[in-house]
């Protein structure tokens, strides 16, 4: 299509038989995209007198945005600063303390932080607060965890700027009716006014137990964000594989440091996280799926452009079927991955 001037115009596709996940719904809508966003279909009927250059039909399949995975997807820096008791798979010997000048240290350790979103600490370290103050100065999301805090700590946290928790209930101190620990940041009543806090969740069957997984989104469903903790690993089947300096084990779902039973991150991707996430709590589709899509984009501050198929939004999404299964994969409008079956 061209426009007045005669330009060529980027084609407009209307995507035709699906339910798009938008305003907390699913609704029977064509989706229409050009040039990588979404479009309103009202403006480009009735305003730009324009019609779709290509329809596809989705076969009745759910259209949601695109999986975001806060572990993985962007700079997420976990670790040294951590506990040594809560170390996970963490070499013991890379560990660090913060020192006298605690966010030259960060910077010593780290190098440029220029495309660096997220950054994992524990928050009981000396001069933490202030590392944390600095980070988010430089619109850096500070995450909680690897960590031996307890409740009041974590809470000063959360007040310095702190507003993630990572992967809730591992690597960190056990839930306790005196002292929550960084747990009770769910329902703490000391954060500062309108500070929303999220948390991850490995929803792998193996990392956390299908109870704690209900008690943690029955508590604070709004915050949480589904992570998969993937370890280079995974889709390379069974066996030794190499994370860093040292190997894991990977059998089955399960990544172990190798000769040992401690759990070295997760083998599961996202979809399967989403699946067992709706099964263990009971909740909605729609719920599910927000959990790793729009509330990591909230968490990231990007809820405008990603996690959603708003209008002016970009264009990466994801179709699935009645079983959330994921048949194909669209970044900026474009195809990038197809089942096999979806291909005949």
């Amino acid at each position: 299509m061209r426009d007045g001037k005669g330009a060529a115009r980027a084609p407009v596709l209307q995507f035709t038989n699906c339910r798009i996940l938008r305003g907390r719904g699913l609704l029977r809508e064509d989706l229409w995209v050009r040039g990588g966003r979404i479009l309103d279909p009202e403006r480009l009927f009735f305003e730009e007198r324009l019609v779709a250059d290509e329809r596809r039909d989705c076969g009745g399949c759910i259209l949601a945005p695109g999986f975001i995975d806060v572990q993985i997807n962007g700079v997420h820096l976990e670790g040294p600063f951590i506990s040594r008791e809560k170390r996970g798979a963490h070499p013991e010997a890379h560990l660090r303390s913060f020192e006298a000048n605690a966010f030259h240290d960060v910077l010593a350790t780290y190098g440029p932080l220029d495309n660096v979103r997220i950054v994992t600490l524990a928050p009981e370290l000396d001069r933490s607060h202030e590392v944390i103050q600095a980070l988010t100065a430089r619109g850096i999301c500070v995450s909680l965890g690897h960590s031996v805090a307890d409740l009041r700590a974590a809470e000063e946290a959360v007040q310095s700027g702190a507003t993630f928790i990572t992967h809730l209930f591992n690597a960190m101190l056990p839930f306790h009716h005196r002292d929550p620990g960084i747990v009770g940041l769910l329902t703490s009543d000391q954060l500062p006014p309108g500070r929303h806090i999220f948390y991850g969740m490995i929803s792998d069957g193996t990392h956390t137990n299908p109870a704690a997984l209900r008690i943690a989104h029955r508590a604070h469903p709004q915050g949480l964000v589904l992570v998969t903790d993937a370890v280079p690993a995974l889709g390379l089947g069974n066996g030794r594989h190499t994370l860093g300096q040292q190997e894991v084990e990977v059998d089955g779902l399960t990544a172990y440091v190798a000769g040992t039973k401690t759990l070295s991150g997760s083998i599961a991707p996202m979809d399967v996280c989403v699946r067992h996430f709706l099964q263990a709590t009971g909740c909605s589709v729609e719920s599910a799926l927000e959990a790793a899509s729009l509330h990591p984009a909230q968490l990231l501050g990007l809820e405008k452009r990603k996690g959603t198929l708003d209008f002016g939004a970009d264009a990466d999404f994801v179709v699935l079927d009645d079983s959330l299964h994921i048949r194909a994969t669209y970044i900026s409008g474009e195809l990038v991955w197809q089942a096999e079956e979806a291909k005949q």
